[in-house]
């Protein structure tokens, strides 16, 4: 995007609209969920709100959700008073083994190995929160600043 159209109105416009999907996406994350029903909630195609969100947001919608959706599963296993499959369920995926899948991808274990480490470890959850976001296609962190 050229610098002269970050300010347009037809911009500004269309970033509001996808903060109408991100804001959406976080609300309903367990409901199912669809790039062309998303797309049509802003009246634009399925491959100009995926475009336009990943510009904004760095990743594109259907990744937002899994995160999302990843997110709350890693809250409720540490929680742990329901089963995995429950969590599975109640986090939006509809295959629990779609879910244990998305789950090694972003965390880099299985569901049930996070409930133990997260167990073990006892850690308060306003670190937790901090320290545990599941890292996009296998980023590295950032080194520490020296």
């Amino acid at each position: 995007m050229g610098a002269g159209t970050q300010g347009s109105p037809s911009r500004l416009r269309d970033l509001r609209l996808l903060r109408q999907v991100r804001d959406r996406i976080d609300r309903d994350y367990a409901q199912p969920l669809d790039v062309p029903s998303l797309a049509r909630q802003v009246h634009m195609s399925a491959g100009h709100l995926s475009r336009q969100f990943k510009e904004a947001y760095g990743e594109s919608p259907y990744s937002y959700l899994m995160t999302r959706r990843i997110e709350r599963a890693m809250t409720l296993l540490r929680r742990g008073d329901l089963s995995v499959t429950d969590i599975c369920f109640e986090v939006g995926f509809s295959s629990l083994g779609t879910f244990s899948t998305r789950f090694s991808e972003l965390v880099g274990m299985s569901p049930s190995r996070y409930r133990q480490d997260a167990v073990r470890l006892s850690i308060p959850p306003c670190v937790t929160k901090r320290v545990s976001r599941p890292i996009r296609n296998r980023e590295a962190p950032l080194p520490p600043q020296l």
